[in-house]
């Protein structure tokens, strides 16, 4: 029997199409050029729409409307258009970047002329690199996209641009000062007793002080945003978006959309992170997400003390997830640890929607009590339900082995262009399963499934949206601090029990009908299948039931009292399940034909489910509340028997 795992969520929805299918690239290749024509005439059609289209098909992507945009392009080229002083000001940089790009450009063609373009790549990238931080923050954000971006760029460049991540040179001390002031109408010593003479951290667009509140004492940290920063990213997006109207056609060729939609993205993440006050309502979401779970620290922040350039919130006294020998002194289990980690970033994709982009090292800290802690909440990503539930579909469609359906979600989720032929897909999907399927979870990770996916968008017209490529970025990133601090650290034994746990348990209605075709296979009740759900469901309830990092006898009364509801709350699956066996007349002759399969009676099949599941359930209680949902069932089963005999008629 196959058993449902977070595997094959990663397998099927993030890295898609892993190319281990190296065998198919002769047909991937052949399909693309089928595709060309077709998707020039795409490109064509959309050349001649507004330029509001490509958002738009982000909207349909996304599966959610966006009402009010931080970012159009309407609203980014009235900006940089509105006067004359503000011509020339775009016109000396677009000059000054074309300069500096076409001066690097030149150099590749060299290199490619005389046939050293492959021996010279690590000098070349380091110069990107270099060139990136020259031209300013708008090129080091796309630097840090690109970073992320294996259908843009190749792997090594790729290696290089993440050094771009943390390594950002700081801006001076009293600039920042004074923008604080300026922002928050104060003079720094009417808000602060004390702040640091030096910064804590330099990003692309802002750094952090830690400083001490003069009114109580707290410590807290400060974001500044970088001078004069607003008007230089509106011009780059503005020349970014010219110079994409003119890569149109081969952006279609090479990854099913305009340049444009990709620069559309990268413009909306930007703005957004670009505004302070929609980080610190970024902050207050976490907060209310994981508000009651004690094995996960957000710090607060103090909206009174922000601004558009200014952040303020509490200080977190952690320690930096690179030091392994540090958390272990600090009485922390690691592995507990990093299993609480991979709960909250699981929590994050599947259950809250709203995740983490940017959890590297220096934004993930291990508190002394136990607990994950988070910074940094600028780079953050939203999954519409649509998209959670489409996710879902596609674990279901890797369960139950349908991979033309698991090619057609990788078009819903947006990976591929509409109405792009997928079925060159399905032999490469059916290879990727039936090799991914017999690995065990030693011989399993993100990395390696990663870098086969690098090789094969350059052989299909594959683009990654910009929500999923923060999606495997954070995978990416928090698998490197698993190995890191547990290089023996089994990250997907802690992912099963989760997926499992939440599909026998949410309480979402769409989720119990994902559960009812996991359960059937052809027609035929997996029994066994539900059986490891069960089970694994179970195991991440009794590990989350304390919080795992805390470990020896000083740490006993703490764990005591982060104690927990032990068990498997199915109430509202039982709840559901008797609802769709009564109403439901389709459901109902499955699961009585799942009961007599093969001529026989399955009651010993029946008899171990319920073992597994007596120490679980307060029957009376699960009985009471079935009772009193026993009339509105009783009326949907009329209603459902009178359309059915109506419509017999």
């Amino acid at each position: 029997m196959v058993r449902l795992s977070i595997k094959d969520l990663i397998l099927i929805c993030f890295s898609k199409l892993n190319s281990t299918a190296r065998n198919n690239n002769r047909s991937l290749t052949r399909i693309r050029s089928q595709n060309r024509n077709s998707l020039v005439q795409l490109d064509r059609q959309r050349s001649s729409t507004s330029s509001n289209s490509a958002l738009e098909q982000l909207d349909i992507e996304r599966g959610v409307c966006v009402p009010f945009r931080k970012y159009t392009p309407e609203s980014v080229r009235n900006k940089v258009l509105e006067s004359r002083g503000a011509i020339l000001s775009l016109i000396g940089r677009g000059v000054e970047i074309v300069w500096k790009l076409g001066l690097y450009w030149s150099a590749l063609v060299y290199d490619y002329t005389i046939g050293r373009d492959e021996e010279v790549v690590p000098f070349r990238a380091r110069q990107l690199r270099n060139l990136l931080c020259d031209l300013g923050p708008s090129f080091i954000k796309a630097g840090q996209v690109l970073a992320n971006r294996p259908d843009i760029i190749r792997e090594d460049y790729m290696n290089e641009l993440c050094i771009l991540q943390d390594d950002v040179p700081p801006f001076p001390n009293q600039v920042a000062f004074d923008i604080i002031e300026e922002e928050l109408g104060q003079p720094l010593e009417a808000m602060f007793s004390k702040i640091s003479s030096e910064t804590i951290a330099a990003a692309s667009l802002g750094q952090v002080y830690r400083a001490t509140l003069r009114d109580t004492g707290e410590d807290v940290a400060i974001k500044v945003q970088r001078p004069e920063i607003e008007p230089i990213i509106y011009r780059d997006l503005f020349l970014f978006r010219t110079l994409a109207s003119f890569l149109n056609g081969f952006s279609i060729q090479k990854l099913g959309c305009n340049a444009e939609l990709i620069v559309d993205e990268f413009g909306e993440k930007l703005l957004e992170e670009l505004d302070y006050n929609l980080e610190a309502r970024n902050i207050e979401d976490f907060f209310a997400n994981f508000k009651g779970d004690r094995t996960v620290k957000i710090p607060w922040v103090y909206k009174q003390l922000c601004g558009s350039r200014v952040l303020v919130m509490e200080w977190i006294d952690g320690i930096r997830c690179t030091n392994p020998q540090a958390i272990k002194d600090a009485g922390i289990d690691v592995g507990g640890f990093l299993t609480v980690g991979v709960s909250a970033a699981l929590r994050q994709l599947l259950e809250f929607g709203l995740f983490h982009g940017d959890p590297h090292p220096g934004n993930i800290f291990a508190m002394r009590d136990g607990r994950i802690a988070y910074v940094d909440f600028g780079n953050v990503a939203v999954l519409s339900q649509q998209n959670k539930q489409i996710l879902i579909d596609a674990v279901v469609h890797a369960v139950n082995e349908d991979y033309a359906e698991m090619a057609n979600d990788f078009t819903r989720l947006g990976f591929l262009a509409s109405g792009t032929d997928v079925s060159p897909i399905v032999p490469a999907l059916e290879a990727i399963w039936q090799n991914s399927v017999g690995k065990g979870l030693a011989d399993f990770n993100f990395r390696s499934v990663t870098g086969k996916f690098n090789q094969l968008v350059y052989n299909y017209p594959i683009r990654i949206p910009e929500r999923f490529s923060l999606v495997i970025r954070s995978l990416l990133t928090q698998e490197g601090i698993c190995f890191t601090l547990k290089p023996d650290f089994k990250f997907l034994e802690v992912a099963y029990p989760y997926v499992a746990k939440r599909l026998l348990t949410d309480p979402n209605p769409a989720l119990r009908s994902r559960l009812i075709q996991v359960l059937f296979k052809d027609g035929v009740f997996q029994w066994k299948r539900l059986e490891n759900l069960i089970i694994l469901a179970k195991e991440n309830v009794a590990k989350m039931s304390s919080n795992p990092a805390l470990q020896g006898n000083n740490t006993r009364q703490r764990s005591r009292e982060l104690q927990v509801e032990r068990k498997l709350d199915l109430t509202d699956t039982i709840k559901d399940g008797a609802r769709l066996f009564l109403v439901d007349e389709g459901i109902r002759r499955q699961l009585l034909l799942a009961l007599t399969e093969d001529s026989k009676l399955h009651v010993q099949e029946l008899v171990d489910v319920y073992r597994l599941l007596e120490d679980q359930i307060d029957v009376p209680s699960v009985a009471l509340q079935v009772a009193q949902e026993l009339p509105s069932v009783a009326r949907d089963a009329i209603l459902s028997w009178s359309a059915s005999v109506l419509s017999d008629r």
